[in-house]
């Protein structure tokens, strides 16, 4: 497995990982970056070059893995303060008294994995890559929003899991902070602050 930033992989990898159908392909990762209005003003096309512009910068806005030398999975990681939505959102604030402004506090939003690669650490190895890419740009933390599954739990839909689990998330190094719903836990690294 090799995890490289968004803007070391080809676009071609990019499109063989969000595919052209299904909730990656019309979401590009850009749920959490836009407005509501905003969301519902842009088509999947419109998504896809905002996702290309962005994983091309000089900072990207995510991390591509590969497996054996194929595209096998992204994720999405930056300063909280560019999710607009997750800076309103109730579920991650739920009992949390912390500002939500703090750009010193990355996260990972969403995982995608291609078909033919799950199930193979994938989405572990990007959440522990996320991580040490988070700290290497100067964020004094890294978090994520997964789901707690339990064995035999059933989903709603298949889709639910492109925020990870917490069992990923835990075996890439991150501690529980909290669990605003029974189903959702905030699990973070926090990193020492540098001398």
């Amino acid at each position: 497995m090799k995890v490289v930033p968004a803007n070391e992989a080809t676009w071609d990898d990019l499109r063989a990982i969000f595919g052209d159908r299904g909730d990656p392909a019309r979401c590009r990762c850009q749920y959490f970056r836009l407005s509501a209005a905003q969301w519902k003003a842009t088509t999947p096309l419109d998504r896809a070059e905002r996702l290309r512009e962005q994983a091309s910068a000089r900072e990207p806005s995510g991390l591509v893995a590969y497996l054996d030398g194929e595209p096998a999975g992204w994720c999405a990681v930056g300063p909280r303060t560019v999710y607009r939505r997750l800076l309103g959102a109730r579920v991650p604030w739920a009992g949390r008294d912390e500002d939500r402004t703090d750009a010193g506090v990355w996260v990972v939003t969403c995982f995608v994995t291609r078909s033919g690669f799950r199930r193979r650490g994938v989405s572990r190895a990007l959440a522990a890559a996320a991580a040490g890419y988070a700290r290497g740009r100067g964020a004094r933390a890294v978090e994520g929003y997964p789901l707690v599954t339990e064995p035999g739990q059933e989903v709603a839909w298949p889709g639910e899991l492109y925020v990870g689990t917490r069992s990923m998330f835990a075996a890439a190094g991150y501690a529980e902070v909290s669990r605003p719903t029974p189903r959702r836990v905030v699990m973070r690294v926090d990193y020492p602050e540098r001398p």
